[in-house]
């Protein structure tokens, strides 16, 4: 088989299991990565057209971190303008595949720079740049794909070729299409979340998408600890985080007279409340996929404490099968009683609760939350997990910097 073919089968091969991520970070991690490995380059970055706007969604970069995308410049958020005057800006807009052998030295009579401020923060030296736009079948761009340093098999900084940029501009288009379902899938999700917004106040966009990026790294971090295997830790991390947004989708069962009340429960009520646990659970019934699995276990588990004092713990009655008013609550669970997600998604939502400024509260000093965690270890929560929630701090920052109210 021809090393051309041979190829291109291996970008069809990967093309297929990218239909399979429905997780959008996930799906842009696997896609920078094999447009690297495709090259052999040391760094990449992932822009998306957002209005007139480019978001600089994802960044890998070998040299200088090598966590494998979970440092905290997984999770930039910055955005510059859609036009001509930056490299990214000028691919997404033309829809042109630039290779620039010298990013040092780029011709005059171009309308675009090169923008050194990276560099110049990272102590890093950017050389050979290939940038394609991520173009849709319907000739769409919705993003572009920067790959920078292709290297030698002895390590050296090297130009990117001619084939290179005909192997990525393949893939690119490929990856667009994926990216823009991806894209739709989480927009059904966020629509079906706004429904719980529109209901409860507190169950705002940024809250939700913050408690599935916490509970994702956090699922992760477990995960390595315990050797998983790099391709299950990809796959479950990517529906850890979907199925962690919907945590609290069950509420949309519960009286606005409770939810929307702007003092504090009464007991009756509080007893009331619990049942969104419940509730939640009772929506992904029959599960058809991992992700409805996942999502029952989060909605059901995601309050219950580590000492056995939280809810709904062991119900009495079967959730899928009685009428609600038969179904009531027992002993809280305890411990490892707790599945693991449930456990995770626990701390990533009271985390964000504590952390955030609500209408019916002042956020708390980020000192005073880190405190309680360590108070509660052991208590409230898995004391391993708060260990390791302590061991990634710098990325739930970014986390909470990107999604912001």
């Amino acid at each position: 088989m021809s090393r051309e073919l041979a190829t291109i089968k291996q970008i069809l091969h990967i093309v297929e299991e990218l239909g399979h991520i429905k997780d959008l970070d996930s799906l842009l991690d696997r896609i920078l990565k094999e447009a690297r490995n495709l090259t052999n380059a040391d760094a990449g970055s992932i822009y998306l057209v957002e209005g007139d706007k480019l978001n600089f969604s994802f960044v890998q970069n070998d040299t200088l971190f090598k966590d494998d995308g979970t440092s905290k410049y997984f999770y930039s958020d910055k955005k510059m303008e859609l036009n001509q005057k930056s490299m990214a800006g000028y691919v997404a807009i033309t829809g042109k595949t630039l290779l620039i052998d010298d990013a040092y030295n780029i011709p005059e009579d171009v309308p675009f720079t090169f923008n050194t401020s990276f560099d110049k923060s990272a102590n890093y030296k950017t050389t050979s740049i290939l940038a394609a736009p991520l173009k849709t079948s319907a000739d769409k761009i919705i993003g572009v794909i920067q790959i920078i340093n292709a290297k030698n098999n002895k390590g050296e900084v090297i130009k990117f070729t001619e084939n290179n940029k005909i192997y990525v501009n393949y893939f690119a288009t490929n990856a667009a299409v994926a990216i823009e379902r991806t894209l739709l899938t989480r927009e059904l999700i966020l629509r079906m979340l706004k429904m719980s917004e529109l209901r409860d106040p507190k169950e705002t966009g940024a809250h939700v998408n913050r408690v599935g990026a916490y509970s994702a790294e956090l699922y992760e971090a477990w995960a390595n600890k315990k050797e998983i295997g790099k391709k299950e830790i990809k796959s479950t991390k990517d529906l850890v985080r979907l199925a962690s947004m919907l945590h609290d989708v069950g509420k949309v069962a519960i009286s606005d007279l409770i939810l929307k009340k702007p003092a504090k429960l009464t007991q009756d009520e509080f007893e009331i409340m619990k049942y969104h646990t419940i509730f939640g659970a009772i929506l992904f019934k029959d599960p058809k996929s991992e992700m409805d699995r996942l999502s029952t276990e989060i909605a059901l588990n995601h309050h219950e404490k580590w000492d056995g004092t939280g809810y709904p713990g062991f119900v009495d009655g079967n959730i899928f099968e009685d009428e609600i008013e038969d179904i009531k609550m027992g002993p809280g669970k305890k411990g490892e009683e707790i599945p693991l997600y449930g456990r995770i998604c626990a701390i990533a939502d009271v985390y964000d609760a504590l952390i955030s400024r609500r209408v019916y509260k002042d956020a708390w000093d980020e000192n005073e939350v880190l405190d309680h965690f360590k108070e509660q270890s052991g208590k409230h929560f898995d004391p391993e997990l708060v260990e390791l929630f302590f061991s990634i701090y710098e990325t739930i920052k970014a986390i909470r910097n990107k999604f912001r109210d």
